[in-house]
C-alpha cells in the first residue's frame, strides 16, 4: 500500500493564497453580496424561505467561524513572509560583504600599480635618450647652419632629460625618507613599550614617606612653672664637675 507523502508547505501555500484573496476588492464584493442576499431572503421570506429569521443567528455563526480561521491563516502567511525576508536580508548582507572585499582588493591593486608606475621611465624620457644616442652615433653635417641648431636641440633634450632624472630621483628619495621615518617610528614605539614593561616589572614597592618633624615655630612651648613671690630664690644648678661636687656635699 503506497504511503501518502505529506507536503509541509501545503498548508503555508493555502494560507498565503487565502490571505492574498481576502485582501482584494473581489472578496469584499462577494462577501457583501452574500450578506445582502441572506438578509433579504430571510427577512422577506421570499419563496417561502426563512431558515434564519431576525436576528440572523446562523449568519453570525458563519462570520464567527470565518474570523476564527482567517486570523491563524493570516498569521501563518505573515510568518512565511518574515522567513523569506530574513533569508533575503542575509543574502543581501553576504553580497555587501563580497562587494566590500572586492572593492578593497581593487583599491590595493590600484595603489600597487600607481607605486609601480611611479618608478617606470616615461615616454618622453625614453624618446630623449634615444635621440641623444642617435645624435651621438650620427656624424655631424658639413653645413655651418646645421651645427648650432643641432646643438640647441640637443641642449633642450638634455635639459628635459636631466629634469626628468631629478624629478625621478626626488620621488625616490621622498619614498625612501617616508619608509625610514615609518621604520624609525615603529622602532621608537617598540622601545618605549619595552621600557615601560621593564619599569613595571623591576620597579621596587613604594616605601612609606619618612616622618617630618614640625618646625620649631610650630612645636608646642611648655608654660613655665608658677613661682611663689614669698618663697626664697632657688640657687642655680652648677654646670662644672667641681661645682657639682661642692654642691652635693659630704653625702656624695
Amino acid at each position: 500500500m503506497p504511503r501518502l507523502r505529506r507536503d509541509p508547505d501545503a498548508v503555508g501555500r493555502i494560507a498565503e493564497a487565502f490571505a492574498r484573496f481576502m485582501g482584494t476588492g473581489r472578496f469584499l464584493m462577494y462577501m457583501s453580496g452574500f450578506v445582502v442576499v441572506w438578509v433579504t431572503i430571510n427577512s422577506l421570506a421570499l419563496w417561502g424561505l426563512g431558515w434564519d429569521p431576525y436576528p440572523f443567528i446562523l449568519l453570525n455563526l458563519f462570520f464567527s467561524v470565518q474570523a476564527s480561521y482567517a486570523a491563524p491563516l493570516i498569521l501563518l502567511a505573515q510568518n512565511r513572509q518574515a522567513d523569506r525576508d530574513r533569508v533575503a536580508i542575509e543574502q543581501d548582507r553576504q553580497q555587501a560583504e563580497r562587494n566590500l572585499a572586492d572593492t578593497e582588493y581593487l583599491a590595493r591593486e590600484m595603489a600597487g600599480l600607481r607605486i609601480a608606475l611611479g618608478e617606470v621611465a616615461t615616454r618622453d624620457f625614453l624618446r630623449s635618450e634615444l635621440r641623444n644616442l642617435l645624435e651621438e652615433l650620427t656624424p655631424d653635417g658639413d653645413g655651418d647652419d646645421a651645427g648650432p641648431h643641432r646643438r640647441e636641440d640637443r641642449g633642450r633634450r638634455d635639459g628635459r632629460g636631466r629634469k626628468d632624472d631629478r624629478a625621478r630621483r626626488g620621488d625616490r628619495a621622498r619614498k625612501d625618507e617616508r619608509k625610514k621615518a615609518g621604520a624609525a617610528a615603529v622602532e621608537a614605539t617598540a622601545a618605549i613599550e619595552t621600557a615601560l614593561a621593564t619599569d613595571a616589572v623591576t620597579a621596587p614597592p613604594a616605601a612609606d614617606p619618612p616622618a617630618i618633624d614640625p618646625p620649631a615655630t610650630e612645636r608646642p612651648v611648655a608654660d613655665p612653672p608658677a613661682t611663689d613671690p614669698a618663697a626664697p630664690p632657688v640657687p642655680p644648678t652648677p654646670t662644672t664637675p667641681a661645682a657639682a661636687a661642692v654642691a652635693d656635699g659630704p653625702d656624695s
